[in-house]
């Protein structure tokens, strides 16, 4: 089994789709202002964005996207002014994370 695809809520797709463009996620599916779809820059797994009215109540959604040297990708996403709330740490769980 593999995964093929994530969808995740969005108020506002024009401001939704250039940032994961900055990420690096390149469009396959752009029913703007309904619907876009992305291919990840590796492997074949896409995620999408879908409008809704309001955003789910609770824990919310945590996506994940693993890249490789994290550091080099962090200064090269805040060169496209992209914020973070916490730069590269390494975390007790083995991994390290940006957010």
């Amino acid at each position: 089994m593999k995964l093929n695809q994530i969808t995740v809520p969005s108020l506002d797709l024009a401001v939704a789709v250039p940032f994961y463009q900055k990420l690096g996620l390149k469009i396959i599916v752009n029913a703007q202002p309904h619907y876009a779809r992305f291919v990840c820059p590796d492997g074949d797994s896409t995620f999408s964005l879908s409008k809704v009215e309001e955003l789910p109540s609770g824990h919310g959604i945590h996506v994940y996207f693993e890249c490789d040297p994290l550091d080099a990708q962090v200064e090269a996403l805040k060169a496209k002014e992209i914020s973070f709330d916490l730069d590269p740490t390494d975390q007790p769980w083995n991994w390290r994370e940006a957010v």
